[in-house]
């Protein structure tokens, strides 16, 4: 994952290293992570947060209630998406 480094992400990279306890490759590894995590589309987000809900014992309609309440507390909010849309972006 670290071929997706670009200079600028270095000069973010050495201020970690120079600002925490990180090593390079540590810090690195968080970059590229918080990068993957904003890059996220809504689709995969819905997606993943309906995963993780179900497989810790939620409902569907308790799942997208709460996927409702968290996409608008997202660094990059969607527009509102309504329990259908929802719904087609985990089932098709």
């Amino acid at each position: 994952m670290l071929e997706r480094r670009t200079p600028h992400h270095d000069d973010l990279i050495d201020h970690l290293v120079r600002t925490t306890a990180l090593q390079r490759g540590e810090a690195a590894r968080v970059v590229l992570d918080v990068l993957a995590y904003f890059d996220e589309t809504a689709e995969d987000y819905v997606r993943r947060r309906h995963r993780e809900l179900q497989s810790g014992g939620l409902t569907n309609p308790a799942i997208f209630e709460q996927i409702m309440a968290e996409l608008p507390h997202r660094a990059v909010a969607p527009p509102e998406l309504s329990l259908r849309q929802l719904r087609r972006m985990v089932y098709g």
